[in-house]
């Protein structure tokens, strides 16, 4: 019996969890408009999720926040990352209107992102409204 090499190991771009679960850096590439909300989830570029976003100009991306005391200056550190491209982001607090917690406001602020809460309805129409002018703009929505 001849003795064979072990082949090396190619890196892979996705990772591979568990049997056919592949978690993605990011769901879509870009910017895309929400089609539809609700039932805890979002349907948008022909793809839907289930869980909170963050609609970036990188990308949309799953949010671990599902409700509003997780909207914190770490929950939204992909946004900070981002804010040369970011000058207005929409939060989305889920059914009803919260403040958004005040080191999180001075955050937002300090890196040049004017920042509004709303429901996360509102938000998903005036992010979709606010994407079709072609503003620079991004949204953390909790679903509902």
């Amino acid at each position: 019996m001849r003795a064979t090499r072990p082949r090396p190991l190619r890196p892979r771009q996705e990772h591979k969890v568990s049997k056919g679960l592949v978690i993605r850096e990011a769901h879509f590439p870009g910017r895309a408009a929400i089609d539809a909300y609700g039932n805890g989830g979002f349907r948008f570029a022909d793809m839907s999720h289930r869980g909170s976003l963050l609609m970036l100009p990188s990308g949309i991306y799953g949010w671990e926040v599902s409700e509003a005391a997780g909207v914190t200056v770490e929950s939204l550190k992909r946004v900070l990352e981002e804010a040369e491209g970011i000058e207005f982001l929409l939060i989305g607090m889920g059914d009803a209107l919260q403040p958004i917690p005040a080191p999180v406001k001075q955050a937002l602020k300090d890196a040049g992102i004017g920042s509004d809460p709303m429901s996360t309805g509102a938000a998903v129409r005036t992010y979709n409204v606010m994407l079709a002018e072609e503003r620079a703009v991004a949204a953390a929505l909790i679903a509902v």
